[in-house]
């Protein structure tokens, strides 16, 4: 079956609201086997809703709206469904009920706008809400065939009634289900991903492959659509082994977790202490392993050594900083041997760069990163040569740093 996603709101046109709603309903629909075609964010304007709905009709075999069912005149979507499909809007009792109900437990007198609520299409399937004032409602259009399906617009509401509501009603019409498994890669480009995996995506058919662009890694989302979940975790098995066969160990992670997640683990894992020390990425790299749970049982220490000084003090030799400079394969050496020390650790992390936008020179341009790795008394440095903004060469450095210590960790069995 055919699905496609209308949002209403003329703040989703002006982008004063992030569209999470289209996120978490396009993943639920691929999950119940609907084939999302398209979505539409359409503001709060009659004219403009009643054409994208008429033609998502004419094109689709569920239609789900989300927003404008609230009680001002801007809440358009109700009344603008019922005109498409010809039927007329009536009292529903019981909304009116729950709707009184709810303004006298908080002990509020009931604007009479509110009332606009309760009216919904005349043999309309009403969906009760939790968590808010307006149902969400599913509504046959004129043959019958096509569900359209109206949901509040805030997530809260949105989310539990669609889990607990839409979800059954989706799963007795579709006869299908998609199920989706994402490869995450590090170290290699989206191009050059795509050429390993080049013979795979031109001879798919079901599962189907699909790489994205990630901020300084690539996914590929292997999707299988099949009658049953397990038929289509084993429909996807093959393929996602054919995948580690090329890509081998750049491949960090199929189980949903992150880069630094993996490496924490690894930590845990093998009862490996960890210290950081960090120039031009400011704290960032630690702050991106501190996010991670269980982080707190291996991480010993982080300090950020921004200048010159703070370096010498951490234990960088100043004939070290004046032979090389701050930016140097030296530096960075001596930056996490240094920590290693302070901290008393098993391993410990560098980063020495120029982030830019300015400070580089012919010799050190912008974009010039030192990583280190300190394991047990060895130490490894990479020199990476990072593009773009600010921003992206200090995350670029921070995900380098991360793989760097990940490799360092598997090669320790």
């Amino acid at each position: 079956m055919i699905a496609e996603l209308i949002s209403v709101g003329t703040e989703l046109l002006l982008g004063n609201i992030l569209n999470s709603n289209a996120k978490y309903l396009s993943e639920q629909c691929s999950e119940l086997g609907l084939s999302v075609y398209f979505q539409t964010v359409v503001g709060d304007n009659p004219n403009r809703l009643e054409e994208v709905l008429k033609q998502g009709i004419q094109r689709s075999d569920v239609i789900i709206l989300t927003g404008g069912l609230g009680p001002t005149q801007d809440d358009i979507t109700k009344e603008i469904v019922a005109k498409v499909v010809n039927k007329k809007l009536i009292k529903d009792h019981d909304t009116e009920k729950k709707l009184n109900l709810f303004f006298e437990k908080r002990k509020v007198k009931m604007s009479h706008n509110n009332l606009k609520q309760a009216y919904v299409p005349e043999g309309s399937m009403v969906l009760d809400n939790h968590n808010g004032t307006a149902p969400g409602l599913i509504v046959k259009d004129e043959t019958g065939k096509k569900s359209i399906i109206l949901l509040p617009g805030p997530p809260k509401e949105l989310i539990p009634l669609f889990e607990e509501q839409v979800k059954p009603y989706i799963k007795e019409k579709s006869h299908y289900t998609i199920v989706s498994e994402v490869i995450k890669i590090v170290g290699l480009g989206e191009s050059l991903v795509e050429e390993k995996v080049l013979a795979l995506i031109e001879k798919q058919t079901n599962p189907t492959i699909a790489p994205y662009a990630k901020d300084g890694e690539v996914h590929l989302r292997i999707t299988s659509r099949t009658k049953t979940l397990k038929e289509g975790k084993a429909l996807i098995e093959p393929t996602k082994k054919e995948i580690y066969n090329l890509l081998g160990q750049h491949i960090y992670s199929s189980d949903g977790r992150t880069l630094e997640e993996v490496v924490v683990d690894l930590l845990i894992e093998k009862n490996y202490s960890l210290s950081v020390a960090e120039s031009c990425s400011g704290g960032l790299l630690s702050g991106r392993l501190i996010n991670c749970s269980g982080i707190s049982s291996v991480y010993k220490e982080g300090i950020i050594t921004y200048s010159n000084e703070s370096k010498i003090k951490l234990g960088v030799k100043k004939e070290t900083i004046d032979a090389y400079g701050s930016v140097s394969e030296e530096t960075a050496k001596e930056m996490a041997q240094a920590i290693a020390t302070r901290a008393q650790s098993d391993v410990a992390l560098s980063i020495t760069g120029i982030a830019g936008p300015n400070g580089g020179t012919k010799e050190k341009p912008v974009g010039l990163v030192y990583i280190a790795c300190h394991i047990h008394g060895k130490t490894i440095v990479e020199k990476i040569n990072a593009l773009g903004s600010r921003d992206k060469i200090r995350n670029f450095s921070v995900i380098s740093a991360i793989n760097l210590l990940r490799k360092e960790l598997l090669k320790k069995g």
